[in-house]
């Protein structure tokens, strides 16, 4: 049984990984400097998400999350397309970690070729299918090892970086009110206010991890009073990891730098850190690749179950409920295909950005089932499930808004 440190690092080791690693340069490519502003706002939404998911863990802790909890909560209808925007969402996430993956991994290798990056990807991504639907489990201790590397890099980038930070570059808004035309200011302002709720729709999919804590109710002591406990810790250490990182990202090479090398190679934290000397390049490129395999390999274990919950529902065909031993190994198999064929799209701004509409559809739908829960299964006010849910469909909106918009 997990206590609260075993709980956090759990969380942890499902939140730092691809937001970290790869999403700052995409946030950094639509807000500029004022990503900084988004992470902060992101880690405000996740913490009402993610109190409300631990008051529905708490009173209903079962295997399928909000799509098993609207069904109970809410409706049928409900249920499908809570589970449909977890598989979407997490699918989406995990191939935009494979392409970080092999992003880090083909820059040791000093190659940016895309092709190669893609194919790369994919591979990975069928070898750890491969292993998933043989029924292999992660564990806690492994889940610790590999927190505990990827700390030690950002750490490492964080004390190597802080020499190289021009607090010039940290401007959160390049705005600088001058001669201008009537209303220029203005429109410049509310641009501004939509490439932040952009970023935050983004960066809010980096904290989700968090989820993986509120599925844990069997299997931490005292789980009413660890889970919500172990939520918050995750998501304020998560917070300061993202702030100090971000910060030297940006103010190491400006924000238009950082997301060129997003763009470039899908590995933004090592192409910085190659200016910050060789030993904390290798360092750097180290810690992601064990970063995102592990968030991988967690997304292909969580993805996988649900769409075993689903099937069994019908929702999905229910050929894939099937159980080999202790392995739903068809649903493994059909969750590592969907999961290769995203990651050939080849651009982690359209995965990711799939990812987060439907991470913030899934949530919604768990927030409203919070608001629904009966007066002695509340454990948190209703102003935190409320709070949520605007959010979620204010920056749904305005993801969507911001996409189209030319």
């Amino acid at each position: 049984m997990l206590g609260l440190p075993g709980a956090v690092l759990m969380g942890l080791g499902s939140i730092v990984g691809t937001g970290i690693f790869v999403s700052i340069g995409t946030a950094a490519g639509v807000a500029g400097s004022a990503v900084l502003v988004a992470v902060g706002l992101a880690a405000i939404v996740a913490t009402c998400n993610g109190l409300s998911s631990a008051q529905l863990a708490a009173a209903h802790p079962v295997s399928g999350g909000v799509y098993e909890q609207a069904y109970r909560y809410a409706t049928p209808t409900l249920g499908r397309i809570a589970g449909f925007a977890f598989v979407s969402a997490k699918t989406a996430s995990a191939a935009t970690a494979a392409l970080g993956c092999a992003g880090y991994a083909l820059a040791l290798a000093s190659s940016g070729d895309r092709t190669v990056q893609i194919v790369v990807a994919a591979m990975v991504v069928v070898v750890l299918t491969i292993f998933v639907a043989g029924g292999m489990q992660r564990s806690s201790r492994l889940n610790a090892v590999v927190v505990a590397l990827t700390l030690v890099s950002l750490l490492v980038f964080v004390v190597a970086g802080l020499p190289h930070v021009d607090v010039a570059r940290l401007n959160p808004t390049g705005y600088a009110p001058s001669a201008r035309a009537p209303g220029a200011d203005d429109m410049q302002l509310g641009s501004l206010v939509r490439d932040i709720a952009h970023a935050t729709a983004l960066m809010f999919v980096a904290y989700t991890g968090y989820g993986r804590i509120a599925t844990l109710g069997e299997e931490v002591r005292e789980p009413a009073r660890t889970i919500p406990r172990a939520i918050i810790v995750t998501l304020v250490v998560a917070l300061l990891l993202y702030l100090a990182v971000t910060t030297v990202a940006i103010g190491s090479v400006g924000a238009d730098g950082l997301a060129a090398a997003t763009r470039a190679g899908s590995a933004p934290l090592e192409t910085i850190a190659a200016g910050f000397g060789e030993p904390i390049r290798y360092i750097v490129a180290a810690g992601a690749i064990t970063a995102m395999l592990g968030v991988l390999l967690n997304l292909l274990l969580g993805i996988s179950r649900v769409v075993l919950a689903m099937a069994r529902r019908r929702d999905l065909p229910h050929g894939l409920a099937t159980v080999h031993g202790s392995s739903p190994r068809r649903a493994v198999i059909v969750t590592g295909v969907a999961i290769a064929a995203l990651a050939l799209i080849g651009s982690v701004k359209t995965t990711w950005s799939v990812s987060a509409f439907f991470v913030l559809v899934y949530y919604g739908i768990a927030n409203y089932c919070a608001l629904r829960q009966p007066a002695s299964e509340r454990r948190f006010t209703r102003a935190v499930p409320v709070l949520g849910l605007v959010s979620c469909l204010a920056l749904a909106v305005w993801l969507v808004i911001d996409v189209l918009s030319p």
